[in-house]
């Protein structure tokens, strides 16, 4: 069997994975996409099925976007025979010298949800991440459908993760195989995180991890013609 569980990042919902899980369902995967809960749709956290992931042919896969990997259940992380990180990190915010300025940006947000200015601070993150692209195409989502209340404290939750995160998350098998794919425009992620990502998971895995790194492509828009390319490597590393 093969099965995918894919989480999405910070001021996401699961619909970022719509064109995702058509395109697998259709070549014979299961999907099951967690959900925050930052808008509409309730929370969820799906699992693994329950046939062993050492029977011949099994495949799990993780595919996770931003802060996506650090938001799932480290027993689903261990049973993984495959990881996929899109545009993710290890730590956030990285050691040096923009070390506390993006600290105090991240609380800045913190405090802004709620607040008068939420509804500012979630936009100018959203058209950020988007760029270089426009933010039209982007999949309609809980920035642009409306935060519950609920959402928010989630989302406050989230970002003292962001803050706090300070290495891969828990429960990554050594024997993993593992697709690193980032945009060469991002703008949320730091480029000194972006290393860390590849420099702790070649000091973690038994095999070097693949890496991708796509041009003109910023945080969160990824080009459709990415899906199939993730696909054919999945198939291709049986």
């Amino acid at each position: 069997m093969k099965e995918v569980i894919a989480m999405h990042g910070w001021g996401g919902d699961s619909n970022t994975w719509q064109h995702w899980s058509e395109i697998f369902q259709e070549n014979g995967w299961f999907w099951a996409s967690g959900e925050r809960g930052y808008g509409v749709i309730p929370p969820r956290m799906p699992t693994w099925t329950k046939l062993s992931h050492k029977r011949d042919g099994q495949r799990r896969v993780v595919i996770g976007h931003s802060l996506g990997p650090h938001l799932l259940q480290e027993s689903i992380l261990q049973e993984a025979t495959d990881l996929v990180f899109i545009c993710s990190f290890s730590r956030f915010v990285p050691k040096g010298v923009k070390s506390n300025y993006l600290k105090n940006a991240l609380k800045s947000m913190q405090k802004d949800l709620g607040s008068p200015n939420e509804a500012i601070m979630l936009k100018k993150f959203l058209n950020k991440a988007c760029q270089p692209e426009r933010l039209s195409p982007l999949p309609a989502g809980p920035i642009t459908e409306g935060i519950s209340s609920t959402g928010r404290e989630i989302l406050k939750a989230d970002l003292k993760l962001l803050i706090q995160s300070e290495g891969l998350p828990p429960g990554i098998s050594k024997q993993s195989r593992v697709l690193v794919i980032q945009g060469d425009q991002d703008r949320i992620i730091d480029q000194a995180s972006q290393k860390l990502l590849l420099d702790e998971l070649k000091e973690h895995l038994e095999s070097e991890p693949t890496y991708w790194n796509i041009a003109g492509v910023g945080h969160a828009l990824l080009p459709i013609a990415l899906i199939a390319q993730v696909h054919d490597w999945l198939e291709s590393n049986q």
